[in-house]
């Protein structure tokens, strides 16, 4: 008798890990509920971009982050840091929800409603993440590496156009 709860328990943690995940991967695809940007990653030379995505969900939110590599193998896994502007972090552990679209490995953080309130408040600096996998001779960067909230790689001293991305106010504009 004791094998039968056993064995539910199991298929019931089966089962809601892709139920859960399909959840996320549902919501990326409304424009209403999500913002985009493209932060640089200076230290990734494969593209020097990273995309980060944070998506309005009932209970909080879901930060999409997404990276071009020639290996579909590897993947964006661990702890990341995301560094905002009053010099406070947030600390988005991994729960291994992950997808591959094309040459694009992704995987999907989640936020409390509490980190929400922050996000609308103040805007994100930078990310800190990484890329794990089995590195082969021609393939792409694995290790830790820094998104930063800029728009451009290079400007002039003269240059008075905005450099970052107004994170906190796109983030904020969700919610009206």
């Amino acid at each position: 008798m004791q094998i039968n709860h056993k064995l539910l328990l199991l298929l019931f943690f089966v089962i809601s890990k892709p139920a859960f995940s399909q959840e996320l991967i549902a919501t990326k695809v409304s424009k209403q509920q999500s913002t985009t940007w493209d932060f640089i990653c200076e230290n990734y030379v494969l593209t020097g971009i990273a995309k980060v995505q944070v998506i309005k969900t009932d209970k909080g939110g879901t930060l999409k982050l997404a990276i071009e590599t020639n290996d579909p193998t590897f993947i964006i896994s661990g702890t990341v840091y995301i560094y905002l502007a009053d010099s406070s972090i947030i600390i988005c552990s991994d729960k291994g929800i992950r997808e591959n679209m094309g040459n694009q490995i992704i995987s999907y953080y989640s936020f409390s409603a509490l980190e929400m309130n922050k996000l609308k408040k103040t805007d994100i600096q930078s990310l800190r993440f990484n890329i794990n996998g089995t590195r082969k001779k021609f393939s792409s960067q694995i290790g830790n590496f820094t998104a930063l909230n800029k728009q451009k790689y290079f400007v002039t001293a003269n240059d008075s156009s905005k450099k970052n991305f107004d994170t906190a106010q796109e983030i904020a504009s969700l919610y009206k």
